[in-house]
């Protein structure tokens, strides 16, 4: 039995980040940007009205000064012409800046009688100019790896990149093993469960942009299990739930070995989660959860989540740890690293009363997992601790 230090070392070994592929900006939102992307003009392309009014020039704007209107400039349509002495071109947001013209004067302060304004008793000194390239020139970088926000979108957008290189997504198969196992929606017998962890699983690995295929129950056979890896061949990671244990009808072990596998390790101190196995299977990274719900849910995020992140070239690809007081007492851990289900409230941790690794009802009412160290002692109330969000 390893440390989960020296475990999170291992998984971490046995993936690396994947290809680069080209997708269309509409479609790059969440992805991970795999390398740096260069704006193919400046933004704005050009010196633009920040204000509805009337361009001038600074040099004769005085209170009380009349012009006369000339023409106008809008958004798509400038004014061609040149701005000369006593003139004025009405000119409305983002429009470009006339030739001659180096001050805006909002509409609000002047009055206007036909083609010809006049300027108020008091003009602020703002240009109300935006000038071109004030947000990015032309060359500049969006650097990688980075995860594509809608914001990042929207730059990418207005820099003129319509297609986006970007780190492929991880083709997961999750592979969940039992006799007892139903899929939701089926009528199970006496002796059976409705097959959860799956479901919590790739719903997880989605939302870190994996792209998951979730392959049928495999039963507690060689045969089953053989056909189901035969199903998994070709992603770049297997996850398989249950089987992992030393029953007599814990079969992942023997299975992926008579394929194969070549094991990392088995058994993690930890808990939940101590019968955690992972390794390589052909050129798949195969990692085997254990069948408890909470957790299978627990090592997805302290152990999977690590690895697609390595997969889609991130840097900092381990939950970061945080720290909080604790919101009550609790007594000390025992030998194993522990990751207690917990609730953030009014800025404290409240790990709860039960720590079954079957009761998924309370970790989906969990935020958080607070990571005891083994044999830490009993804490008191307002002591800091660490903890994961979730």
């Amino acid at each position: 039995m390893i440390s989960v230090e020296a475990a999170m070392e291992a998984v971490l070994d046995l993936v690396t980040p994947l290809e680069t592929e080209e997708i269309a900006l509409r479609a790059a939102n969440g992805r991970v940007l795999s390398q740096p992307v260069v704006a193919q003009r400046s933004q704005p392309p050009f010196a633009a009205s920040s204000m509805d009014g009337y361009a001038l020039r600074r040099a004769e704007v005085e209170p009380d000064a009349m012009f006369k209107e000339v023409g106008e400039a809008a958004a798509g349509h400038g004014y061609t012409g040149t701005l000369r002495a006593g003139q004025a071109i009405r000119i409305f947001t983002g429009a470009p800046i006339p030739d001659g013209a180096d001050f805006v004067v909002i509409q609000e302060d002047v009055t206007r009688r036909g083609n010809l304004i006049t300027l108020g008793h008091r003009i602020d000194d703002k240009d109300n100019i935006r000038p071109a390239g004030g947000d990015f020139t032309q060359g500049e970088e969006l650097t990688a790896p980075r995860i594509l926000r809608p914001a990042d979108v929207a730059l990418l957008a207005a820099m003129n990149v319509a297609r986006v290189p970007v780190t492929r997504k991880p083709a997961i198969a999750i592979l969940a093993t039992g006799d007892e196992l139903v899929q939701p929606g089926e009528s199970p017998g006496l002796d059976q469960i409705i097959a959860s962890n799956s479901y919590g699983l790739a719903a997880m690995f989605e939302d870190a942009g994996a792209e998951v295929r979730m392959l049928p129950i495999a039963r507690d056979t060689a045969a089953s299990l053989k056909q189901a890896f035969a199903l998994a061949r070709g992603a770049d990671l297997i996850v398989t739930i249950g089987g992992a244990s030393v029953g007599d009808h814990d079969l992942i072990a023997p299975v992926a070995a008579e394929l194969g596998m070549e094991q990392a390790f088995y058994k993690v101190a930890m808990r939940p989660g101590k019968p955690l196995m992972a390794g390589k299977i052909g050129s798949s990274a195969m990692i085997g959860l254990p069948g408890n719900p909470v957790s299978a849910m627990v090592c997805g995020a302290v152990f999977v989540l690590p690895m697609l992140r390595r997969m889609l070239g991130l840097q900092d690809v381990q939950a970061p740890l945080r720290d909080a007081p604790l919101g009550r007492g609790i007594g000390p851990n025992g030998p194993r690293a522990h990751y207690m289900r917990a609730q953030l409230r009014d800025g404290a941790l409240y790990p709860d009363d039960r720590q079954d690794s079957s009761l998924l009802s309370v970790l989906a009412q969990a935020d958080a997992l607070m990571v005891r160290p083994p044999a830490d002692p009993a804490r008191n109330a307002g002591d800091i601790q660490q903890y994961i969000l979730i």
